[in-house]
């Protein structure tokens, strides 16, 4: 015996129609009939029906020429071009108009008629004008009805809504007043099963105008199961049929709500006897519904809209507020409450490294440990939502009324960081329209036994109480989440670059404090050469004459030189980047002064020095007697054991900029030495025999970049030109 679940019944092939159509089919390529239905005989006057399997319509001029010479039918190829769209016309037929109406799915082109039905009844006003206006979900939809029941007018009339799940709830309801109300009760999933959401889909219109009639099967020659999805007449499946008559409706007629492309819900619509609506009144009520739809889209896109502008503003809010601290739990901990509140959360829990701070109604902190553990071990998504937290794990986990709903969001899951909304247990039950429990009986199918899910016999209000769970987390909810999540990720972003600014200034500073240290050791060495020098020639010749007389007078001004430097050089190395002093600055004088001590330096009287025209630059004192000091200082020695050293300096303005140039006719530089020039205590293979220890030219190199200047050179075997940048003042 073969068991069939609602959801696996073939309810698009039913092999049969309702009474009320006539249904031919044709090959799509040949246009010869394939099949059609047994009642065709009804309305054409056709002696053998046998005798149209495999010949087309024209064939039978004087039986089809009302179709024949329609504009849909003239037509056919231009209005069948596109799969599953149908297009309408009227025919007589025998002197009674028709309905007529095409489409194509698959292989095969449909034609379909029905009789024209007047609706003397039917009173259409403007209303629904109004849906655009109506800013009430309730409203909008009792509007809705109100206007179909001027075309359709059945006992009973409902919107009924979706859930997540498959059930389906009564949202409003228009019925006669002896007719007991179905408005807010509960449908079960398998009421309307996923075969028949997806048909709902497709085929947006569906009646069923009595479904005590006989059906009217399908003729054909091959045993092809024909898809009749988008057949107007399409017979109901017998599960649906017991359903209706056990409702106590002898008619039902219902269309799709289609919300951004989802089956959002259905007008279902339900009369005590047997009841059709014309074609046309059918495609007008899916008009109204589609307006209807679309009013309801529009309403809830203006509510959204609204709602995530507001939500933005408490966004900015809490990341105005998150960057005052310097860290990410700090942050969290003094605007708790403001993120409890935003997915309306009764409690928050801030979990960071052992550490845990709530805020409002939460489990104890045992609890709180043993849900961070749990989901750390069995979930993996960044953001977790349950609301039957307690329901499905309270036992297993030890959980009371306060957990019954969570939302958790892992901030970082190495670090065991993570926030934790609670929602309490909410005593919640749910009206069904019968009892939703399934039975099962036993059906004779073509000979066979076969169990079925079988309908409900009563639609008596059941109440089922449940436990366990908490109001649901709804989209809003979950975005809130989101928005906190971007929150700590920009806000976490921004920390990080400020640490990260902090950290190249450190390392800014510490670059300056190797420079000051080697000025130090290497470029007050200079002076001290000087005065070294000095003193052996009065060592050597101690007389009181005019001559050491000055030499002693420029011991003594170079002793006060090195402690003025050492002065300035040591107070630039506690400075920060910040602190350096800027000012329009002369170097003419510090050029001829560096120039003269460097010829005795390196005992090269025979240097000559040419210095030009010297424009001021924007530099910081100290620095700039650096920069030219290493860079005169080389030129002279590398070029000292030339016969005729020459070194010539001077000054151009370039725009914004002022460049100086400090060339020689010295050893040079070789192209493969180029890439580490500037680089610390590199020393040129050719420069080995000169005594030095690679550090002047580092140090000329980070100053420039650090009073906003640059340091280049061009190079041959004729000598060098080093190049310095400096801003003009």
């Amino acid at each position: 015996m073969n068991f069939v679940e609602c959801h696996e019944e073939p309810i698009h092939i039913p092999g049969y129609i309702q009474s009320f159509g006539y249904l031919i089919g044709i090959d799509a390529e040949s246009q010869s009939i394939t099949f059609f239905s047994r009642n065709i005989t009804d309305i054409f006057r056709i002696g053998n029906a046998e005798q149209l399997f495999g010949r087309s319509l024209v064939d039978f001029p004087e039986i089809f020429h009302t179709v024949i010479d329609s504009d849909l039918y003239n037509s056919l190829q231009d209005f069948t071009r596109r799969e599953n769209e149908t297009h309408f016309d009227k025919v007589f037929i025998r002197g009674k108009e028709y309905h007529f109406s095409v489409f194509r799915s698959g292989k095969h082109i449909f034609l379909e008629f029905e009789a024209v039905l007047k609706n003397p009844n039917k009173r259409i006003s403007n209303k629904y004008d109004n849906f655009y206006v109506i800013d009430n979900e309730k409203e909008l939809w009792e509007q809705l009805l109100s206007t179909l029941s001027k075309i359709v007018n059945y006992d009973r009339m409902m919107v009924y809504k979706f859930m997540m799940d498959g059930s389906g709830k009564v949202i409003a309801e228009r019925r006669n007043d002896n007719m007991e109300s179905y408005l807010g009760l509960y449908y079960p999933e398998s009421d309307i099963p996923r075969q028949a959401r997806e048909l709902y889909l497709k085929k947006r219109k569906r009646i069923f105008s009595n479904v005590y009639a006989e059906t009217v099967p399908l003729i054909s020659r091959t045993d092809e199961n024909i898809d009749l999805t988008f057949v107007a007449s399409r017979g109901m499946s017998p599960v649906h049929g017991q359903y209706i008559k056990n409702s106590g409706a002898s008619s039902s007629f219902s269309v799709s709500i289609i919300i951004e492309d989802h089956l959002w819900g259905l007008v279902t619509c339900q009369n005590s006897e047997a009841k059709h609506i014309d074609l046309e009144d059918r495609v007008q009520a899916g008009i109204f519904t589609a307006l209807a739809s679309n009013a309801y889209s529009s309403f809830k896109s203006k509510n959204e809209l609204k709602y995530r502008l507001e939500l933005n503003e408490k966004s900015s809010q809490l990341k105005a507020e998150f960057l005052k601290h310097n860290n990410l739990f700090d942050s969290l901990v003094d605007n708790k409450g403001k993120i409890r509140k935003l997915p309306e959360a009764d409690g928050l829990a801030i979990i960071s490294e052992g550490n845990t701070v709530t805020v409002g109604v939460v489990p104890e902190n045992g609890i709180i440990d043993t849900i961070a553990h749990w989901a750390l071990e069995n979930t993996a998504e960044s953001i977790f939502v349950s609301r039957s937290f307690l329901k499905d794990h309270g036992e297993e986990l030890g959980l009371d009324e306060n957990a019954a709903g969570i939302i958790i969001y892992f901030i970082e899951r190495s670090k065991k960081e993570m926030l934790i909304w609670f929602r309490k247990e909410f005593d919640e039950h749910i009206d069904w329209a019968g009892n939703p429990e399934k039975k099962v009986e036993v059906l004779l199918q073509d000979g066979k036994e076969i169990q079925v899910v079988s309908p409900r016999t009563s639609f008596q209000i059941f109440t089922e109480n449940i436990k366990g769970n908490s109001k649901r987390w709804n989209a809003r909810d979950v975005v809130s989440v989101q928005a906190v999540r971007d929150v700590i990720l920009e806000t976490s972003h921004k920390h990080y670059n400020a640490i990260k600014a902090l950290n190249n200034e450190l390392r800014k500073v510490n670059e300056e404090l190797d420079s000051f240290s080697y000025t130090i050791s290497h470029d007050l060495g200079t002076p001290l050469t000087v005065m070294k020098l000095n003193a052996q020639m009065l060592l050597s010749n101690f007389e009181k004459t005019e001559k050491n007389k000055n030499k002693l007078n420029s011991i003594v001004e170079e002793i006060d030189n090195m402690a003025e430097m050492m002065h300035d050089v040591l107070q630039l190395s506690r400075a920060k980047h910040s602190e350096i002093e800027l000012q329009c600055l002369q170097p003419l004088n510090m050029i001829q002064k560096i120039s003269e001590n460097a010829k005795i330096t390196f005992d090269s009287p025979k240097s000559i020095i040419t210095i030009k025209e010297c424009p001021d630059v924007l530099s910081d004192k100290t620095m700039l007697h650096q920069v030219f000091l290493n860079i005169i200082n080389n030129a002279v020695k590398y070029s000292s054991n030339q016969e005729e050293p020459k070194v010539e300096i001077w000054g151009t303005e370039e725009g914004r900029t002022v460049v100086y140039r400090i060339s020689d006719n010295g050893i040079g530089i070789p192209e493969q030495e180029k890439h580490k020039m500037f680089k610390i205590f590199n020393r040129m293979d050719n420069a080995k025999t000169f005594k030095g220890n690679g550090i002047g030219l580092s140090i000329v190199h980070r100053i420039m970049k650090r009073i906003g200047g640059n340091v280049d050179y061009e190079s041959n075997k004729e000598g060098t030109c080093f190049i310095l940048t400096f801003k003009k003042p």
